[in-house]
């Protein structure tokens, strides 16, 4: 299984124990995981290496968000890092209390690259082609995505689970 891990996040998976398929064939992703995990599957597949399971877990989605929630959030990204980035984390594990989530560098570059990422449907038709099961994973109190319009894009391209008590981080309140 190869993890990939959420915006300024590292080794989160044990926070998705109860969802992650632990086997060589699956590749996940978790927030912005998800489009490295996407686009992991698609090169190993042009590469004719065996993928069987997609798990993506509150992948990013504003792709129908304004542009100015876009620009705002690059702007403050920019003005005050480390503020954003505790705001980000709060509402990564609202209403829960936050826990402690390892760190990584990030750079701007990749709040705007998830910010403005278009998922292709595309994408995951060549997907199913390939015999890929994809599963999505959705949290119905998720402070960080666009939940409802991820719900609905989301809804034809995979196995959609949606929880509806759960946070960004898929925990149950």
């Amino acid at each position: 299984m190869k993890f990939f891990s959420g915006f300024s996040l590292a080794n989160e998976q044990a926070f998705f124990y109860n969802y992650i398929k632990e086997n060589a064939y699956t590749v996940v992703g978790f927030s912005y995981g998800s489009i490295k995990a996407l686009e992991e599957v698609l090169r190993l597949l042009e590469k004719h290496k065996r993928v069987d399971t997609l798990q993506l877990l509150s992948p990013v989605f504003f792709q129908t968000r304004e542009e100015r929630f876009r620009s705002l959030q690059l702007l403050n990204y920019k003005k005050n890092r480390s503020l954003y980035m505790k705001q980000f984390i709060r509402g990564c594990f609202a209403p829960f209390a936050i826990q402690s989530v390892a760190h990584r560098e990030t750079k701007s570059e990749e709040l705007k690259e998830l910010l403005y990422y278009i998922w292709n449907k595309k994408d995951f038709i060549l997907l199913k082609e390939k015999g890929v099961k994809v599963e999505i994973y959705l949290g119905g109190k998720d402070k960080i995505i666009d939940v409802q319009n991820a719900r609905e894009f989301f809804r034809g391209v995979g196995t959609l689970t949606y929880v509806k008590n759960a946070n960004h981080f898929l925990q149950v309140f």
